[in-house]
């Protein structure tokens, strides 16, 4: 299995915990989406939207888009599973984690970020705050739905869900652009504990074959 990933993506970092999670080897493919390998006629062939994650499954399967690719891996190896079984389980954990994948994440990626910053001319301090407007609306939503629904140290219980994959990368990259998340105990909560799991550990930046500073 083949995984290309960039260290600092938050959608391959949600791949990445998912694998680490499930313990599933893979051999890792940088692509450094700061220069743009991901628009290259080569990778091009692998996705045609430009992006990371890709995985490529030992018997050639090739599938893109992070979600689609945790709910393979589920498929593929059912312990642990990610996406509960129970209709109402597994309905607030893509709730959650759609909030993130669907709301949050799309508005404040790097090709939105370099539009912003390239092609509208906006300022370093709007960019700015622009994202940091996207993060407070997103992790508001996220932290009220896990004060009504969440519960034990992960989003959802004493085991790890689609929901943490989501939510830790998202943290992460909010924190890097110094947003100010003191507010969302909650989240913090549940990433904090995340971050001192071993699987979470295997997965984060810091620790990927391209990681740079």
């Amino acid at each position: 299995m083949q995984l290309y990933s960039f260290f600092n993506s938050s959608t391959s970092y949600r791949v990445r915990i998912a694998l680490a999670i499930k313990g599933i080897a893979y051999e890792y493919k940088g692509v450094n989406i700061r220069i743009g390998e991901q628009a290259s006629p080569e990778y091009l062939k692998l996705n045609k939207s430009k992006g990371v994650p890709v995985l490529i499954a030992d018997d050639e399967f090739q599938l893109t888009q992070s979600l689609a690719v945790i709910q393979y891996l589920d498929d593929l190896q059912p312990s642990p599973l990610l996406i509960p079984k129970d209709p109402k389980a597994k309905a607030r954990v893509l709730e959650l984690s759609n909030a993130i994948a669907c709301d949050m994440h799309p508005v404040n990626n790097l090709k939105i970020l370099g539009y912003l910053k390239n092609e509208l001319k906006i300022t370093e301090d709007q960019k700015n705050a622009w994202y940091q407007h996207w993060v407070a609306e997103g992790f508001s939503a996220v932290e009220a739905l896990l004060e009504k629904y969440g519960e034990g140290p992960y989003c959802f219980g004493s085991s790890p869900t689609l929901a943490d994959c989501c939510l830790v990368p998202q943290v992460a990259n909010a924190l890097r652009f110094n947003c100010d998340l003191s507010s969302f105990e909650k989240v913090m909560r549940v990433y904090q504990h995340c971050i001192s799991q071993p699987q979470f550990q295997q997965a984060a930046p810091k620790n990927q074959p391209d990681f740079s500073d």
